[in-house]
């Protein structure tokens, strides 16, 4: 299994509307290094949903239900999209500044490459992003 942050602004496309939908399908994605993410994503991998621009937090995990498959928003057959549903909401939400000020997530690509809308997470960054909501 392969651990992912996926990024969504709330106004789009939030935790809650994931909570009332079930499930969706992850598209729009228009950076190539993301890209390359989303292709390698598999069926059951666990993904962080991130609130970027506001909140600025990890609120909970989903679950990807389906491969990467042709973005259904473009023409353009380079772009893919996968669909997740939800897992679980986290207990308490997980600050970019909680991130950032953990040691043990300061390599996370979140913080290096925070432009990223779909990025890789290494198992012990998903366990620590995930240990920080129980506190």
């Amino acid at each position: 299994m392969n651990y992912w942050l996926i990024k969504s602004e709330p106004f789009k496309y939030s935790w809650s509307d994931l909570e009332k939908d079930k499930e969706t399908f992850w598209d729009g994605v228009r950076n190539y290094t993301a890209r390359i993410n989303l292709r390698a994503m598999k069926k059951g991998d666990l993904c962080l949903f991130y609130h970027s621009n506001k909140g600025l937090e990890v609120v909970g995990v989903a679950e990807v239900s389906k491969s990467a498959y042709q973005d259904p928003t473009t023409d353009d057959d380079r772009w893919v999209a996968v669909d997740v549903k939800m897992h679980h909401k986290l207990d308490k939400p997980v600050t970019l500044k909680d991130i950032k000020a953990d040691s043990k997530l300061s390599n996370m690509e979140l913080v290096r490459i925070s432009r990223l809308s779909v990025s890789k997470v290494t198992p012990d960054e998903y366990k620590r992003i995930i240990n920080l909501s129980k506190k």
